[in-house]
């Protein structure tokens, strides 16, 4: 009898090492999932690209009959008068203004909020306080339209009573109000990934709370409220109802937020309502707006890119 043949009382038995037919369906499993990713990934790709590509080939259709040269410094945009101008200025200078406007209500407010929900607010008033401030997401922008149309627009009459009804402060008010929630949730969850012992050695070193806040918390997370800001931007951008309702549908070139203006996004939107022929220049002329649009928001976001890699290699 082999002594070395029996397993001694006491000792483990073997596992059972995997069969191949069950290694296979594993790697199978696995390569599927990897290749459902990749697809994902490629789809948000391409369709990035189908939008580019259709944009620069109606584009370029519209380009052929107006000079670009008249697109870009022509101070009128009149493309469905008998005399037809075709300046974008008139258009940018009333998406740029909407956006300052909303931009200098919402940077400030989502920080500070944001700073609060971090750093001051129990766990219990952050549960409550955030989701009831992420529901304005929910919100149609219609809704908020009227908002400004009807009550802010009012209500800033009263302190400027040659106020006309629609006009491009109340627009970027709300607006401003609108993306409060983007800027404000990013950034807090930024300041909340900062590590707990950045915060103790500050308050060992004597600082404040406020100090720490504000020259510990805030510097280290920076990159992330940058992305907020980028997300804010653009959104404050391409927001459409709330400019078409309340700034009116003038395309005069205009600085002062107290004039009516009509942005990119609401001329896009009176001209898509089907009045005009499918392929003439009028109908064209969506898609060069269109194009200036997409430029004006990868220049924000090149820039947020900009300021968070320079932001991650100084903190």
């Amino acid at each position: 009898m082999n002594l070395h043949s029996k397993r001694q009382p006491g000792t483990p038995a073997a596992l059972p090492f995997p069969s191949q037919s069950r290694a296979s369906t594993r790697r199978v499993r696995e390569r599927a999932i990897a290749a459902v990713l990749f697809l994902s990934a490629v789809s948000s790709v391409a369709i990035t690209l189908g939008i580019v590509g259709v944009l620069l080939y109606e584009s370029l259709t519209f380009f052929r009959q107006v000079s670009i040269v008249d697109f870009l410094t022509d101070r009128q945009w009149t493309p469905l008068f008998s005399e037809p101008h075709y300046g974008i200025l008139p258009l940018v200078s009333g998406t740029v203004v909407t956006t300052a406007v909303a931009l200098a209500v919402a940077l400030p407010l989502g920080t500070i909020t944001a700073m609060y929900l971090s750093e001051y607010a129990t766990p219990r008033v952050r549960e409550a306080v955030k989701p009831f401030m992420e529901l304005l997401t929910a919100v149609p922008t219609v809704v908020f339209g009227y908002f400004a149309l009807l009550f802010v627009t009012p209500l800033l009459q009263q302190a400027w009573p040659d106020l006309p009804g629609f006009n491009m402060l109340s627009a970027g008010l709300v607006i401003g109000i609108m993306i409060i929630p983007y800027i404000s949730s990013i950034s807090e969850d930024a300041m909340r990934a900062i590590p707990m012992h950045l915060r103790e050695g500050s308050y060992a070193m004597g600082a404040t709370r406020m100090q720490t806040a504000l020259r510990v918390i805030l510097p280290s997370a920076l990159s992330g409220i940058a992305a907020a800001y980028v997300l804010g931007s653009s959104r404050a951008i391409g927001e459409t109802m709330v400019v078409a309702i309340a700034a009116g549908m003038q395309p005069t070139l205009a600085w002062d937020p107290r004039e009516p203006a009509q942005t990119i996004t609401a001329y896009i939107v009176q001209v898509s309502l089907g009045d005009l022929p499918h392929g003439s220049i009028g109908y064209q002329t969506i898609f060069a707006a269109g194009l200036v649009l997409l430029l004006m928001t990868l220049v924000f976001n090149i820039a947020g890119h900009v300021l968070r890699k320079r932001f991650r290699a100084v903190y």
